[in-house]
């Protein structure tokens, strides 16, 4: 009897690959449900009135978001938050924007020597910035340590990779020297035709860096607290210092700041597209 010699078959390759679609979709589902399942027991137990040793709340209110948000104390580190990441914002704007333009259109070369500037900031983690800040400006001629200056310059150099970065790829797909020499035709001069023709080209690009460094500079909390700390109290030390009190009122802390920072980020993509 002659042997069998035909081999197995291999299994079909539709249904190799549905295997590896439903791997794929157990592994994001998986990663989805560990991130969300922290942010819903946050929700859950800021919105109880009162959870006692049971499984479920006793009932639920909006009352710890109505104390936090008619207490003068949050409103004031909010307001002091938006003021310094707005004033980081600003300064970011009138510096990185002018210097991008000039990099690109007059010094191309410069690009590399930027990319490696932009980067050094994070080659020092922020608690070895903080203490030689501390040493720096405790004392002296320039005591800023415990005021929003001293923060408008390390947020600064924080924002300024994604800044620069952002306009730079901006710039790179736009043929900025027929853009000049086309708007000075028609009888620009080189300002105007930066701020006429250029800067809107920018426009989505520079909108999307802004929200996301807005949305990242809200959630900095290591210069906060080491350079300035309670003598000028932003959202973040706000939230630290009251770890010890209600953890229903610290979880509508923490859910109104993860919905800022939420609302920003969507903002960010929206103009991004």
């Amino acid at each position: 009897m002659a042997a069998d010699t035909s081999h197995p078959t291999k299994p079909p390759m539709r249904g190799r690959r549905w295997r590896a679609i439903h791997y794929h979709q157990l592994v994001v589902v998986s990663l989805m449900a560990l991130l969300l399942l922290p942010i819903a027991a946050t929700l859950v137990y800021s919105l109880s009135s009162r959870w006692g040793a049971t499984i479920l709340p006793d009932g639920f209110s909006l009352g710890w978001y109505l104390q936090l948000w008619s207490e003068p104390r949050f409103l004031a580190a909010f307001a002091r938050s938006l003021l310094v990441c707005g004033g980081t914002l600003l300064l970011a704007v009138l510096v990185v924007v002018p210097a991008a333009f000039v990099v690109f259109y007059y010094f191309p070369k410069l690009d590399r020597w930027m990319n490696l500037l932009i980067l050094l900031p994070f080659a020092m983690p922020p608690v070895v910035s903080s203490v030689g800040l501390l040493s720096l400006y405790a004392d002296g001629t320039l005591p800023i340590i415990g005021t929003p200056w001293v923060l408008l310059g390390c947020y600064f150099t924080i924002i300024l990779p994604f800044l620069y970065r952002a306009l730079a790829n901006r710039l790179q797909s736009l043929d900025l020297h027929s853009l000049m020499e086309a708007a000075q035709l028609l009888g620009a001069s080189a300002p105007r035709a930066f701020l006429c023709v250029v800067l809107p080209s920018l426009r989505k690009s520079l909108f999307a860096s802004l929200f996301l460094s807005f949305s990242f500079l809200m959630g900095e909390f290591v210069f906060a607290n080491l350079l300035v700390g309670t003598r000028f109290e932003t959202l973040q030390i706000y939230l630290y210092n009251m770890r010890s009190t209600s953890g229903h009122y610290t979880s509508a802390v923490v859910m109104s700041y993860f919905l800022i920072t939420l609302i920003l980020t969507w903002i960010a993509t929206r103009f991004n597209r």
